[in-house]
């Protein structure tokens, strides 16, 4: 497991905006805005059965994850791997994120949704105070 300084992890259980990217077939990367839920050391993830990222972290499972806070130029970028998909036939795991973000359960109850697990083996962080940046960088 990947170990995070506190704040960082303080940062990562936060409702905040993410960015997730995979990598496409053809090579090129793929990002994707997206719902993520930290949970002990590892990143959820939720979509579509039907979304062309799922097959593409099938074919290629590194990935990469930016979490922004209000303020984009305080981030955390994770990149790890995923190590785990499942289905999500009761919308257990959308209702777990849609209730992190929103406070309400997911609403399209009639869709196939996928849950993918992510392990992540590095991180990046930066913020003008440096309370979250990377060991050596400093804020400026």
């Amino acid at each position: 497991m990947l170990n995070l300084p506190p704040q960082v992890i303080e940062f990562l259980r936060q409702p905040n905006p993410a960015v997730i990217a995979v990598v496409r077939p053809d090579g090129f990367p793929m990002t994707v805005a997206t719902w993520y839920v930290w949970d002990e050391g590892r990143v959820q993830v939720n979509m579509l059965d039907s979304r062309s990222r799922l097959a593409w972290m099938k074919k290629n499972p590194k990935v990469g994850l930016t979490v922004f806070s209000d303020n984009w130029y305080t981030h955390v970028s994770l990149y790890g791997t995923v190590v785990a998909i499942e289905d999500d036939p009761g919308l257990s795991g959308i209702d777990r994120l849609a209730f992190h973000y929103t406070g309400h359960r997911y609403r399209n109850r009639k869709v196939r949704r996928v849950n993918a697990w992510i392990e992540p083996v590095g991180w990046h962080g930066w913020d003008p105070s440096g309370r979250l940046s990377s060991p050596g960088v400093e804020a400026s």
